[in-house]
């Protein structure tokens, strides 16, 4: 493969092949029941063919398909038991691996961006692909002064292809959706839209390392490779190594999973007062843990830039809500226009709607559980349940939108690490207006 497949025809009747695709097999499952298998049996080979496909497309075409992808792998957690192994191996495929480019176009984007003499400025090269990703993939190299490096090249025609596949996928929302129960689809797929710029320019990217790279410089925890060059599509970095977070997932020991929930929920919730910014692309195929025990962190695409830290609403929300002080805490939601306009909610509703979600706060320590994420999951999705209904009646403000899907999918990979941690004490720690008992209206 030379490049991404650019031509809109092309990539959208590959993406159209995934509803007819169910719908083919919902036909012959039919046939199935009509010939004795039992509504389990069918569905969860449905299940599992459905999803193969599924991901197999993403990943193909790369591009917003794949960053999609990569955005579901962390609601992974919330699937059911019985239907989840299809799932979790096809999500996890798309964390880290996708088809690469020839050696040929790789070259050609390095001379575009680094000027015909580009194979002066390092030492070594290996046209080997040593990761690829959503836009673009990964070589090792060797920097002209000695220090080992990832250069990260964009695909060619990566810019046409993001913006063709998120314009289809958004066609087809209600399907993910009922795919991936514990996501929301829509705002997801529009986000990614309005974000898609800033991806597309690695020159962003490197700003965003670099910030963080200043503010974890030397730390014991977090480790955040140094930017060593950058341009619009080519972006050259410190190499580091470490074992990556799908692994760590499905065979790590509980003290490992355990130590690598920690520091991600002290990266996350740190970052802001620390760096400013937010990582927001918390999937674990950008994620390591290095022979020395730190948190490593890759692909600074996409930050949600938060200069004053986090913001104190989403503590007073929580410390409100771990009270029980439900009118308090819907006063807040309503001058915060988390409330639809016009909607009268009571407010023990809200109360019982949120109060799960704080959970983790009640105790010194919090295991996280794919059953904790499902029960959370089937409960705010039950049409027929009261908690569905309140959900309708709340708002996600556009300003907390990245935040709530960062810190939602952080909590995602919580859930699949099985890790137990002391959450309290970081949301304390790091978490501005969580130690004030009153909100300040």
């Amino acid at each position: 493969m030379t490049e991404l497949p650019r031509k809109t025809a092309a990539r959208t009747a590959r993406l159209a092949s995934i509803p007819l695709g169910v719908a083919g097999r919902a036909v012959g499952g039919w046939g199935k029941r009509l010939v004795g298998q039992s509504a389990e049996q069918v569905s969860a080979e449905l299940s599992a063919k459905t999803a193969e496909q599924l991901f197999a497309v993403l990943g193909q075409l790369k591009g917003g398909a794949m960053k999609f992808g990569q955005a579901l792998s962390v609601f992974e957690a919330a699937v059911p038991d019985e239907l989840a192994a299809p799932y979790r191996e096809a999500l996890t495929k798309l964390q880290a691996a996708a088809p690469p480019m020839s050696i040929q176009s790789c070259h050609r984007v390095l001379a575009e961006q680094l000027g015909s003499g580009w194979r002066g400025r390092f030492a070594e090269f290996d046209d080997r692909t040593a990761a690829a990703a959503s836009i673009g993939q990964v070589h090792r190299a060797v920097w002209h002064d000695g220090r080992p490096v990832a250069v990260k090249v964009q695909y060619p025609g990566a810019d046409e292809a993001l913006r063709s596949d998120l314009r289809q996928l958004q066609r087809f929302s209600r399907l993910f959706q009922a795919l991936v129960p514990g996501a929301e689809v829509k705002p997801l797929l529009q986000e990614l839209s309005e974000r898609m710029e800033e991806e597309l320019d690695y020159r962003i990217e490197a700003d965003n390392q670099r910030a963080f790279a200043r503010a974890f410089a030397g730390d014991e925890h977090v480790l955040v490779p140094r930017v060593v060059a950058s341009a619009p599509k080519v972006i050259v970095t410190e190499w580091a190594e470490g074992t990556r977070l799908a692994s760590i997932i499905r065979d790590g020991e509980k003290a490992v999973r355990d130590r690598v929930g920690y520091l991600l929920a002290e990266f996350h919730y740190s970052s802001p007062a620390r760096a400013g910014m937010l990582h927001a692309d918390p999937h674990p195929g950008n994620f390591m843990l290095t022979a020395d025990g730190r948190l490593c962190v890759i692909d600074f695409g996409a930050a949600a830039k938060l200069p004053n830290g986090l913001p104190a609403i989403h503590g007073r929300m929580m410390r409100l809500a771990l009270d029980g002080k439900s009118a308090d805490l819907l006063e807040l939601l309503r001058a915060e226009h988390f409330v639809r306009p016009g909607t009268e909610v009571p407010a023990d509703h809200v109360y019982a709607y949120l109060a799960p979600f704080v959970e983790p706060l009640r105790t010194e320590t919090f295991h996280f559980t794919r059953r904790w994420m499902q029960k959370q999951a089937i409960r705010v999705g039950d049409l027929r349940g009261q908690d569905f209904r309140t959900g309708r009646s709340l708002n996600l403000p556009p300003q907390y939108l990245m935040l709530h899907r960062v810190l939602g999918g952080s909590t995602g990979i919580l859930c699949q690490l099985d890790a137990e941690l002391p959450v309290r004490d970081i949301i304390t720690r790091w978490q501005p207006g969580f130690q004030s008992a009153s909100p300040e209206f």
